[in-house]
């Protein structure tokens, strides 16, 4: 099957702003389609998504997730950016303790802060739901979980956005990130040290792995950079989108309000359809057929995320927000031995958000909205709203 060209930029300022209408597009021409400008195929359809992000051997994380040259050269083999073995390696130190019976030591704390924030903000005639909640709830949470100290960490959110813009093309967003990404390596690197780690927190955990040899030690500073880098950034895109989507749909929140037994299948529906990573690259590492069209070896290839979660050949009206649709098989989270590891955490804190917006307040009125342009995230750069 020939594989069409597309003249879409997916990393214009329109479509960063607003993917979906591209995307639509780009699943109508076919399976896959070429991008000649940026020399990368792109699979946009549910189930080539699924299965090319579900086959490591065949599409390989190993040479970088981004899309540019000069991003992917910082990817190291970290848990991004590695293969088994190296990524079981890794994945065996990272996932215990975010693990949900791990994790559940930690709720008390986390529905704290929650009720804490929340409770302040809806006391207010409005707030700005990005800078005011979503980004100090999950600063507050991992940074806690994690043993960071307070240093730093008005830096995180500037610094998380750096790292996700470098892993696009080489434009603009990618050139400015590159700066933010050094600063955080930095810190990562020579602030984060065990030292400075509290006792029984994920970083000091990972070092302790290091210690005694079921990770190499040079290791270590690199998963508590990707606590930093992708463990913060993408749970305030989730917690902000919601308040987006129930202020945009009344009638879901109210459908909400009627049956908390929905939350779940309510924060899977927040996930498909605005997933904060929108798309991630592998490189075959064969020739590749994806459904009639040949992929050659060695070529990059774009998985769009937030395409293949409204594709309408999986999901009966993709655009349409239902919180009814328990959408358990969302690609929000990827898939295989690469599934986000944070999923959980990233599920758990949205609902501690939710319950207590569902405890206190009956509507969410969005006031304004303007969303973050970012090379790899979708997420609300501002929300303003109104709740009573």
């Amino acid at each position: 099957m020939n594989i069409p060209s597309i003249d879409i930029d997916l990393w214009s300022d329109d479509v960063l702003a607003n993917p979906y209408p591209a995307y639509a597009e780009l699943r109508a021409l076919g399976p896959v389609v070429y991008d000649a400008e940026r020399d990368v195929y792109i699979l946009s359809r549910y189930d080539d998504v699924r299965s090319a992000v579900q086959d490591w051997e065949q599409f390989s994380s190993a040479s970088g997730v981004g899309v540019g040259e000069q991003g992917n050269r910082f990817g190291g083999s970290g848990i991004l950016t590695s293969d088994p073995p190296r990524h079981e390696q890794l994945r065996k130190v990272m996932n215990p303790p975010l693990l949900v019976r791990s994790l559940s030591a930690h709720q008390t704390f986390i529905d704290e802060v929650a009720a804490r924030m929340v409770g302040d903000l809806v006391a207010k005639p409005s707030f700005e739901a990005v800078s005011e909640l979503a980004q100090p709830f999950s600063i507050d949470v991992v940074s806690s979980l994690a043993g960071f100290p307070e240093e730093g960490r008005e830096h995180f959110m500037r610094w998380a956005d750096a790292g996700f813009n470098i892993m696009g093309p080489d434009n603009a967003l990618a050139q400015e990130g590159f700066a933010g990404f050094y600063e955080m390596f930095q810190y990562c690197f020579t602030t984060l040290t065990p030292d400075q780690l509290a006792d029984q927190g994920l970083g000091r955990q990972f070092y302790a792995a290091g210690d005694v040899g079921n990770v190499d030690a040079d290791a270590c500073p690199g998963l508590v950079m990707a606590v930093v880098w992708a463990g913060m950034d993408t749970t305030v895109n989730s917690i902000s989108s919601s308040l987006y989507l129930f202020g945009q749909h009344p009638d879901q929140w109210q459908r909400l309000r009627a049956d908390r037994s929905l939350l779940q299948s309510a924060i899977a529906e927040i996930l498909r359809i605005e997933p904060p990573v929108q798309r991630f690259t592998r490189v075959t590492t064969s020739e590749v057929d994806v459904s009639g069209s040949t992929i050659p070896v060695g070529a990059r290839v774009v998985l769009l995320f937030g395409s293949a979660n409204r594709d309408e050949r999986r999901f009966d009206q993709p655009d349409v927000f239902d919180i009814t649709r328990n959408p358990v098989d969302h690609l929000a989270f990827g898939r295989g031995v690469h599934r986000c590891v944070g999923a959980s955490l990233a599920q758990q804190e949205v609902k501690a958000v939710l319950d207590q917006f569902l405890d206190r307040v009956e509507t969410i009125e969005v006031r304004e909205a303007e969303w973050r342009r970012n090379n790899s995230l979708h997420g609300l750069e501002r929300l303003v709203v109104s709740t009573s």
